[in-house]
């Protein structure tokens, strides 16, 4: 077994978890190969990937980032407050059917909510949600 069993890899472009990594030789070939079995952190899809032991992995910089929720637009879109004090709009809600349904009641409840941010090569997606008491 590979030794990082809770880092992230890059498979196919796309930023993952590392849900299971072993290292093989092939029947064919004296040639080992490392097998990695890992989640897409945005999606939750589960991918496959085989590199050869000699080549390198490319490990994805990760950045979580909490923000104020200020509003909830009707296209889906949300506006949020940096910690500068400036809005970001440009992040969609959540496609996972139990955080938006928390979101969007919280907010319809008044509640001050928090939402954690996650961004990898370019993405960005709301990923968690904290309740910080009534308005």
């Amino acid at each position: 077994m590979l030794n990082d069993q809770k880092g992230g890899v890059k498979l196919t472009r796309v930023t993952c978890t590392l849900a299971l990594g072993d290292k093989t030789a092939t029947s064919r070939s004296p040639i080992n190969v490392n097998i990695f079995v890992a989640v897409d952190i945005f999606n939750g899809k589960k991918l496959e990937g085989i590199v050869p032991s000699s080549h390198n992995c490319d490990v994805p910089h990760v950045n979580r980032t909490d923000y104020q929720l200020i509003d909830i637009s009707e296209d889906g879109f949300v506006s949020l407050l940096t910690e500068n004090g400036n809005t970001k709009d440009e992040l969609r809600l959540p496609t996972d059917d139990n955080l938006l349904t928390q979101i969007k009641n919280g907010f319809g409840d008044g509640k001050d909510l928090v939402v954690s941010v996650m961004s990898a090569m370019g993405e960005e997606q709301i990923c968690d949600l904290k309740d910080i008491g009534p308005k």
